[in-house]
C-alpha cells in the first residue's frame, strides 16, 4: 500500500506539473464541448484531439492527460444536451433523458444539470479510486468472462426494461426488437453477406448509431417542438434555482455511491460500456425505490443513477486498457493507439515499464475530475439559458447541429434522409408512446449480442450449453429472470394482497 501511495504522489508530480494542468483544463472544456453537441461523443472527442497531440510534439504523459482530460469532459458534457433538448450526446446518456428532461420540463433544468453535475463527479472520483487499489485484481476478474459471459450479460442489460418502463413492457419489447432488426442491417462479418440492405451502397456499413440517436432524438423532438407550437402549449419556465438544495442531495447520496461502484465494476468489462452500466443501474435503482418515486416524471435519482454510472463505468474501461491492453471500450481503443504512436506497449508490464506514465494519467483522473466539476456547476447558468430561447429560433438550431453531426459522419446526403425518415419513425413511436430507451439499447447492444453468441457457439462447436456452462454465466441468467419476472410477481401480490384487505 506504501509503495502505491508514493508511486501516486510521484504521478501527482508529473500530472501537477503548469504545463500539464493547463493541458488537463484546456481537455476538459474542449471535452466538455464536445460532449455537449449531439451525437460527436468521447470516441469522435478523443480521435479530434489525438493527431493535434501528436502533431504538437506532446511528451506521451501530457498526451494522454490531454487525451483522459477530453475523455472525462464528454462524459460530463453528454448530460447537458440530453436534460436540456432531451437529445443524448452519446448512448451512455440516453437513460439521463428519462428524468433529466421531464426535469427540465418541470422548471427543474438547473438543479438536474448540477446533481448530475455531483453524480458525474462522484462516479468518476470512486472508478478512479478503484483503479489506484484494484486494477491488477480486477483485470484477472475481467478475464474469466468469455463470450457467453459477455452474452448473457447483454441479456441482463435488455431484461432489465422490465424495471425500466413499469406497465408498458409489450411496447418496450417491441421498441427493443426494431432495435435489434436494425443492428443487423449491413454486411454480416462471419459470413460476408448483405443483410437488409436492399442494394442501398450505403447500408452495407449498417446504420451508423448516430443516425439512429439523432433521428429517434433530435429529429423526433423537433417535430414535437412543432406540434407543442402549433398546439398552444407553454414553453418550459425555470425556476432560477441553479443548485440542488440539501433534500435532493440527501435523497441521492446513496444511489451516487452505489451506481459509482456498479458502474466501476461494469466498466471494467471490456466491451460491456456506458451503456450497459447506466441501464442496469437505473433500472436498480428504480426498483428499489419502490412505490414511492416518480421515474420518468422527473426524479432526480433517475438522474444521478445513470450519470454515476456512465462516468464510474467510464474510468472502469481504462484497466483492461492499462493492465491487459484491452480496450475496454470504443474510446480507450482510440487511446491505445495513442500509445502505440509512441512505441508504448499497454498490458501486463506497463506499470513496471513506464510508472511515470501510469500513474501520472491515473493523478490526472483526480485532477480533471475537479477541475470539470468546478468549470460545470459555473457554467449552469448558461446552459439553461438554452430554454430560454424562442422556439421559433430554438427548432431550427437543434435542427441544422443534429443534421450537421449527422453529415459528419461519412459526408453524405443519404444519412440526411435517413436520419430525417427513422425520426419521423421516432416521431411516431412516441406520440403513441412507445418508450424510445430499448429502441437504443437494442440498436447498441445487438451487434455485440450477436458476435460473442457466435464465437460462443463457435467455441463449442454449436452446443447452446455453453450459454450454460458456467457459474458466472448461470448467475446472470438467474438475474435476467428476476430481473424480467420480478415486477410482474410483485404487482401480482400487491393485488392480492390488496384484494385480501378489501
Amino acid at each position: 500500500m506504501d509503495s502505491t501511495l508514493s508511486l501516486l504522489m510521484q504521478g501527482f508530480a508529473v500530472a501537477g506539473t503548469p504545463e500539464n494542468l493547463m493541458i488537463a483544463l484546456v481537455g476538459c472544456f474542449l471535452g466538455t464541448v464536445v460532449g455537449l453537441l449531439p451525437g460527436l461523443g468521447p470516441i469522435n472527442g478523443v480521435a479530434i484531439l489525438l493527431p493535434i497531440a501528436f502533431a504538437m510534439k506532446l511528451p506521451p504523459e501530457s498526451a494522454l492527460i490531454l487525451l483522459c482530460a477530453v475523455y472525462a469532459g464528454c462524459e460530463y458534457g453528454g448530460r447537458i444536451s440530453a436534460i436540456l433538448l432531451n437529445v443524448p450526446g452519446d448512448a451512455g446518456a440516453v437513460m439521463t433523458t428519462m428524468d433529466g428532461y421531464p426535469m427540465a420540463k418541470k422548471g427543474l433544468a438547473g438543479p438536474a444539470l448540477s446533481i448530475s453535475a455531483m453524480a458525474s463527479f462522484c462516479g468518476a472520483l470512486v472508478a478512479t479510486v478503484g483503479i489506484v487499489l484494484f486494477a491488477p485484481l480486477l483485470a484477472e476478474w475481467a478475464i474469466s468472462f468469455g463470450p457467453a459471459e459477455y452474452f448473457v450479460l447483454m441479456v441482463l442489460a435488455l431484461c432489465c426494461l422490465g424495471g425500466l418502463v413499469g406497465d408498458s413492457l409489450p411496447k418496450a419489447a417491441i421498441a427493443c426488437l426494431i432495435g435489434l432488426l436494425l443492428s443487423t442491417v449491413g454486411i454480416d462479418s462471419n459470413s460476408g453477406v448483405y443483410r437488409y440492405t436492399f442494394d442501398a451502397l450505403h447500408l452495407q456499413d449498417g446504420i451508423p448509431f448516430i443516425v439512429i440517436v439523432i433521428g429517434l432524438f433530435a429529429v423526433s423532438e423537433v417535430m414535437l417542438m412543432l406540434q407543442h407550437a402549433h398546439s398552444g402549449v407553454e414553453p418550459m419556465a425555470l425556476t432560477g434555482r441553479v443548485m440542488f438544495n440539501m433534500k435532493e442531495f440527501m435523497l441521492v447520496k446513496w444511489t451516487m455511491l452505489r451506481c459509482s461502484l456498479a458502474g466501476f465494476f461494469i466498466g471494467v468489462l471490456p466491451g460491456a460500456g456506458a451503456t450497459i452500466a447506466s441501464t442496469m443501474c437505473y433500472a436498480s435503482e428504480r426498483r428499489m425505490a419502490g412505490k414511492n418515486h416518480q421515474f420518468g416524471e422527473g426524479d432526480v435519482r433517475g438522474v444521478a443513477a445513470p450519470e454515476a454510472a456512465n462516468n464510474g463505468s467510464a474510468n472502469g474501461s481504462l484497466v483492461p486498457m492499462l493492465t491487459l491492453g484491452v480496450p475496454g471500450s470504443g474510446t480507450t481503443a482510440v487511446m491505445m493507439g495513442a500509445l502505440t504512436l509512441y512505441n508504448i506497449t499497454p498490458g501486463p508490464t506497463l506499470f513496471q515499464d513506464q510508472p511515470v506514465i501510469v500513474w501520472g494519467l491515473i493523478a490526472s483522473l483526480f485532477i480533471a475530475n475537479v477541475m470539470l466539476l468546478i468549470l460545470n456547476i459555473p457554467l449552469i447558468r448558461v446552459f439553461v439559458k438554452f430554454l430560454s430561447i424562442p422556439t421559433w429560433l430554438l427548432v431550427p438550431g437543434v435542427a441544422a447541429i443534429s443534421m450537421v453531426g449527422v453529415y459528419a459522419v461519412h459526408g453524405n446526403t443519404f444519412d440526411l434522409v435517413l436520419g430525417t425518415i427513422i425520426g419521423g419513425i421516432g416521431y411516431l413511436l412516441r406520440v403513441m408512446n412507445f418508450p424510445i430507451a430499448p429502441f437504443i439499447l437494442g440498436f447498441v447492444l445487438g451487434d455485440m449480442m450477436e458476435q460473442n453468441l457466435r464465437r460462443a457457439l463457435s467455441i463449442s462447436n454449436g452446443e447452446i450449453g455453453v450459454l450454460f456452462s458456467s457459474p458466472i454465466a448461470i448467475g446472470l441468467w438467474v438475474a435476467a429472470i428476476a430481473m424480467l419476472v420480478g415486477p410482474r410477481v410483485a404487482r401480482m401480490l400487491d393485488s392480492r394482497r390488496a384484494v385480501a384487505q378489501a
